[in-house]
């Protein structure tokens, strides 16, 4: 695992809530950038790479439904969604979206921290076994020849 603190941006209309949660997950080691609207927030994903989103869904300018959308169709980064709207239904559309958690407003802190070292840990451990896996390796034995990084297997 890198020594570099994993990058957060946290997007939020609301100023008090993007500051306590940005103060928060300083306080704990992350590189956290903010953004106010969903439009802005497309942009700073397009222009760097985060290691976690955590993001509101109304928002102006682009909800972060869209936000979601447009971000999944670059980068698989999670994200959790930080959201006033808290009925089962929107918290089933946000993960069906691709979402990857869902924390309805108010939370606690302590939850919020837990939750965004839980999705980076999972996003470590997957690095760490797609790193491990060597996809172009052949093995060859008894006449059949497989290929691991096409799935294919060949006889003589």
């Amino acid at each position: 695992m890198s020594d570099t603190p994993a990058r957060i941006l946290v997007v939020d209309d609301e100023p008090s809530i993007t500051e306590f949660v940005s103060y928060n997950l300083r306080k704990e080691g992350f590189d956290v950038h903010t953004a106010a609207d969903g439009a802005t927030a497309v942009e700073l994903v397009n222009a760097m790479p985060f290691d976690l989103i955590i993001l509101d869904v109304m928002l102006p300018n682009m909800d972060g439904y869209e936000v979601t959308r447009r971000v999944r169709a670059v980068s698989s980064v999670p994200i959790l969604f930080l959201s006033a709207r808290d009925t089962e239904l929107d918290k089933v559309v946000g993960l069906e979206i691709g979402g990857d958690d869902y924390l309805a407003k108010p939370f606690g802190v302590r939850e919020l921290i837990a939750r965004s070292k839980a999705l980076l840990r999972r996003v470590s451990a997957q690095d760490n076994n797609n790193s491990n896996l060597n996809l172009n390796e052949i093995i060859e034995a008894s006449g059949i020849t497989i290929d691991e990084g096409t799935h294919m297997a060949t006889s003589e």
